[in-house]
């Protein structure tokens, strides 16, 4: 061996003391693909749509009392109105001291309800009769003095053809004949207005009077005798405004406030079935009388009158009732005699007579189009489309469409 050769060797690396290398690389390429995974995680919950907050609503059959009438096509309440009505007064202020009325009462048009103290119109009214007697006793002298001035100058003319008298005698007689003339003129106009006054007290001591305007049924007896009553009075005080109020009860009429979206299933005409809250199996029939042409935007309702077809003493004012809106060519609509389902307000989706309904399933809801009835204060009537055991979103319902993930509000069921 060489020089070169033992260089060579001592520069050669010895790989037979080598350590052989460790597997902490591969624990670092582990530790990261898990904090990728957990940021990838976190990114898909961060991004995630949140669960929308719904109420629980479930389905509420109808009572039969309560169910739509077969044929119904709206349903609706209201109150029975009488659309002639008044509250009596008298035309003057005066203290009353006779009242003929009591609540209940029966009046005829034309019938004595109440007199007031006519002690003064009376005195005004003689002194109006005093006074046109008096411009009657002037106009009959003024006729004799004026029939006395006619003969004399008939006399004062023949004697100036004669030549008797001069013409200034002839001139002064007609003179005094004219005058007179003018004089029973205005004792003839003196006796006009005194009958004129005569009449106007007569009116005012009729005035005293208290009439009923109609016939009808007394519904309010509003003052008592020995009470002051007066026409323009505000109430206040020891004055009354009206002495009682009288009610036409051949003029009473169901008025119901309709849901404008539903408005468009009323038309004039159309057959009602009405039912009085205070006799619910009395079913009295009715038809629309008209659709008031305005709406009520605070309420979203527009006014619909019905006129009753019977007439019966058990129909009273302000009586609450519930009326079926019908369509007599129709068939009863599945259910309905018996069937159908109240739900909450929030818990339907209306777009005319159809809507729209958010099962609950689990965290998730389905869409469901359903047949809506009417809506009022206890909610809106669904015909079709679900079941008794369907639980249904109450709520926001604008957040929610099908497969749309919620949360079931707290204290729900």
């Amino acid at each position: 061996m060489n020089d070169k050769t033992a260089l060579l060797n001592q520069l050669r690396i010895d790989r037979s003391e080598e350590v052989p290398p460790r597997g902490g690389g591969r624990w670092w390429v582990i530790a990261a693909l898990v904090v990728i995974a957990a940021a990838a995680i976190a990114a898909w919950v961060w991004t995630r749509p949140a669960a929308v907050v719904v109420r629980v609503a479930f389905p509420q059959a109808l009572a039969g009392g309560s169910a739509p009438a077969a044929g119904s096509v709206l349903d609706a309440s209201g109150y029975v109105v009488a659309r002639r009505q008044a509250t009596v007064s008298s035309k003057v202020t005066g203290k009353m001291i006779e009242l003929d009325i009591e609540e209940g009462d029966h009046v005829k048009a034309g019938q004595i309800i109440a007199k007031l103290d006519d002690s003064n119109i009376r005195a005004s009214l003689a002194e109006s009769g005093a006074q046109l007697d008096f411009a009657k006793a002037g106009l009959a002298e003024t006729e004799v003095n004026l029939a006395n001035a006619q003969r004399d100058y008939e006399r004062q003319s023949a004697l100036f053809k004669d030549h008797f008298v001069s013409q200034a005698a002839i001139d002064t007689s007609h003179t005094s004949l004219d005058a007179l003339r003018a004089q029973l003129a205005t004792q003839k106009s003196n006796i006009q207005v005194a009958e004129r006054a005569l009449q106007v007290a007569e009116r005012n001591l009729d005035d005293m009077t208290v009439r009923a305007p109609f016939s009808g049924v007394v519904t309010v007896k509003a003052a008592q005798p020995g009470e002051i009553v007066s026409p323009i009075s505000a109430g206040g005080g020891f004055t009354r405004t009206g002495i009682g109020t009288i009610v036409d009860m051949d003029s009473l009429e169901i008025q119901v406030d309709v849901n404008e979206n539903f408005i468009n299933r009323v038309k004039p005409n159309q057959p009602v079935s009405a039912k009085l809250n205070a006799y619910p199996d009395w079913v009295i029939p009715a038809h629309v009388l008209a659709v008031i042409p305005t709406a009520d935007r605070s309420k979203g309702t527009v006014t619909v009158r019905i006129a009753l077809d019977a007439k019966d003493p058990r129909i009273l004012p302000e009586m609450g009732v519930r009326v079926a809106f019908l369509d007599e060519g129709a068939a009863a609509l599945p259910g309905t005699s018996s069937g159908g389902f109240t739900v909450p307000a929030d818990a339907v989706q209306i777009s005319g007579t159809t809507g729209a309904v958010f099962l609950i399933h689990g965290e998730t809801v389905e869409r469901r189009a359903v047949r809506v009835g009417a809506a009022g204060p206890g909610g809106v009537t669904i015909l079709s489309g679900i079941t008794a055991t369907d639980r249904i979103a109450a709520g926001d319902l604008s957040q929610l469409k099908d497969g749309t993930m919620i949360k079931i509000q707290q204290g729900t069921p």
